[in-house]
């Protein structure tokens, strides 16, 4: 009947109140579309952000660069040992809600000597040695949680590990998009090698016809000063490119783990098969796509839960031990009749003077939430932002290809032209040469506006919150 009525107070003590305000998501602007330069199509709910990384980059080469990341990456490691510091923590957090019970016990066997200084009469020493044992289970403490303190530490132990885990996620957009970018660059760059050494090889061989021609006294010492001159440039920027690319492929490296060295190469720069489409979906969507705002938010619930563990500290502090137990000579009647022992001792505490420490502490959790809840707010709004300047990246950067690449063609009949008129004693190999010089800068211009084209379509891929999946 006492363990009855005891159960039935502790349920009552332990069903009081929770102390502090409880989590409520703030209003955000949301816009209705994403500006772009272009009015886009009625907004869908479908984007390019659903689609797994590998449905985006579909160069065999890029998938093994990036899966090999995701195992070995040192920041995605750490953000793995982030979570799994964080569920510890919430275990830690989440025991105190519950009693802490110890158990303990004894034999002691004892015989007495009928030689002692004062001798016992046989009559009275038993005939066998006497035997005793002891055993307890021990209440070790149990805080009664009528404020909603620990419920409160719990609440913010349980945001933290959320957090850890939406900012492991965030981890790996950005891995996948690192890998991406430091990969299509690095091919950007063969290219551009490529072209640099093909640009030389057709020098050298006008190079030599103007030696021939300066020799037959049909061209100038100017016009040969002039042909080394573009050689010399073509020359020039082969090494520059390739400890360009040796520079990306350390990058990459050092994204997958492991020491500077080679990269393996796939498809070629303007081989790269990207989605033809690149939808943004609702703009409302972004808030529970993106995992940078999903952390931000879990940081906010767990500020605020912390403004009850801080206010809670105004309250009495109730906390029980006690002992449940028995000894007896024999171990059938160790916790039966008058052997069996029990007591329970609450304890209660109440703050009467802190020289302010509780109310400054109630003041810092305030200010702490205050900074979560800006830092929330201005992570979506960067999120937008994002995004926008993506979609009007992607859509300018292709109307600059399309003019880029008209701007070749013209380079390139332009060339074939003066070649012929120079070649049939028309014109100067001046114009010749200065052909030659623009069409090898449109060439190289065209190649970092077709990079920055695709570069722009892993940039809205991560501003809208893909790759994690």
């Amino acid at each position: 009947m006492r363990a009855r009525t005891l159960l039935i107070l502790l349920a009552c003590l332990t069903a009081g109140c929770t102390v502090g305000p409880n989590y409520k998501r703030p209003t955000t602007p949301v816009p209705q579309t994403f500006r772009a330069p272009e009015p886009l199509p009625p907004a869908q709910a479908a984007s390019i952000a659903d689609l797994k990384w590998f449905d985006v980059f579909k160069d065999e080469k890029l998938q093994a660069l990036i899966r090999t990341a995701l195992e070995r990456n040192y920041d995605l490691r750490d953000a793995v040992a982030r979570v799994e510091e964080a569920r510890a923590s919430l275990g830690i957090t989440r025991s105190n809600q519950f009693p802490n019970f110890g158990a303990g016990g004894g034999v002691e066997i004892n015989r007495l000597s009928r030689d002692g200084a004062t001798p016992i009469p046989a009559a009275l020493l038993p005939s066998q040695n006497r035997n005793f044992g002891s055993a307890v289970l021990q209440l070790l403490s149990f805080e009664i949680d009528i404020w909603g303190r620990l419920r409160r530490a719990t609440e913010a132990a349980r945001a933290n590990l959320l957090s850890a885990e939406e900012t492991r996620k965030a981890v790996v957009t950005t891995l996948v998009s690192d890998v991406a970018t430091a990969y299509l660059t690095l091919r950007e760059l063969d290219y551009t090698l490529d072209l640099s050494r093909h640009t030389l090889q057709t020098r050298e061989e006008s190079l030599a016809l103007t030696k021939s021609r300066q020799t037959g006294g049909v061209s100038t010492l100017l016009d040969l000063r002039q042909a080394e001159q573009l050689v010399y440039t073509a020359a020039e920027t082969i090494p520059t490119i390739q400890q360009q690319i040796e520079q990306t492929e350390n990058q990459i490296t050092l994204l997958l783990g492991e020491n500077p060295g080679d990269v393996t190469r796939g498809k070629g720069l303007t081989e790269q098969d990207l989605p033809p489409e690149v939808p943004a979906g609702l703009p409302s969507a972004l808030l529970e796509r993106r995992p940078d705002i999903r952390a931000a938010e879990q940081d906010l619930i767990s500020a605020n839960a912390e403004i009850g563990v801080a206010r809670a500290a105004y309250f009495p502090q109730l906390s029980l031990s006690g002992t449940l137990g028995g000894a007896s000579t024999q171990l059938s009647s160790l916790f039966s009749g008058p052997h069996s022992t029990w007591n329970l001792a609450p304890q209660i505490t109440q703050p009467i003077f802190t020289a302010g420490r509780i109310k400054s502490n109630v003041k810092l959790a305030q200010a702490e939430r205050e900074r979560a809840l800006i830092h929330y707010e201005k992570t979506i709004q960067t999120a937008f932002t994002e995004v926008s300047d993506a979609l009007i990246a992607h859509q300018r950067v292709r109307e600059s290809r399309a003019k880029q690449e008209a701007l070749v063609h013209a380079l390139e009949d332009r060339l074939r032209l003066a070649y012929l008129r120079y070649r049939g004693g028309v014109d100067t190999q001046l114009n010749a040469l200065d052909a030659d010089r623009d069409l090898f800068q449109a060439e190289l211009d065209l190649a970092r506006i077709r990079l920055e084209e695709i570069l722009t379509v892993v940039q809205l891929y991560k501003a809208l919150g893909g790759g994690w999946q």
